[in-house]
């Protein structure tokens, strides 16, 4: 399957599912508000600024339609052999700030800098990976769960070879 939107494109092996937006659901937001509570004013304006730059969800599992941008509401249904990937645009103003000086989507990934302390929401289990880089003129967050720590280095190749397909546009 072949996914194209806002200057992103990959093409998913067989057995993946995947989203190119700019509109997201923040699963934090609504439920803070579901349960009346207002939401902190740098929580609402991280909430509205994902909502502006594109997000791409990539995953071997049916993702839900209701997801965060760091994929909660989606890696809880995650099993051992799957993998979660997201890559989260920020303002291109960001591109040049020390936060993401890596230049360039990474392809090949460690395993061993894999960990429960790299994930969004810790889950039995699971390890995350992290990290800010900017392309073309542009910032990126690149954010992966992995369904099985002990299963590392098989799980990082299934995404390497998602990342050896995935296309960032220059900046216009």
């Amino acid at each position: 399957m072949r996914l194209a939107a806002h200057g992103i494109s990959v093409d998913l092996p067989r057995g993946w599912e995947g989203t190119i937006a700019r509109e997201r659901d923040s699963i934090a937001g609504l439920d803070l508000r579901a349960r009346g509570r207002a939401l902190p004013e740098a929580a609402a304006a991280a909430v509205e600024q994902s909502r502006v730059f594109p997000v791409a969800h990539l995953a071997t599992f049916p993702l839900p339609a209701a997801r965060n941008d760091f994929g909660a509401n989606a890696v809880e249904r995650m099993g051992k052999a799957d993998v979660f990937v997201s890559l989260l645009e920020y303002d291109p103003i960001e591109a040049d700030s020390p936060l993401f000086e890596h230049r360039g989507l990474p392809r090949r990934l460690d395993p061993r800098r894999f960990s429960a302390r790299q994930l969004q929401r810790t889950l039995p289990g699971q390890a995350g990976f992290q990290l800010f880089f900017n392309e073309g003129g542009r910032a990126f967050c690149l954010y992966v769960v992995l369904g099985d720590a002990d299963d590392a280095h098989r799980l990082v190749r299934r995404v390497e070879a998602v990342l050896a397909k995935l296309r960032i546009e220059m900046r216009r």
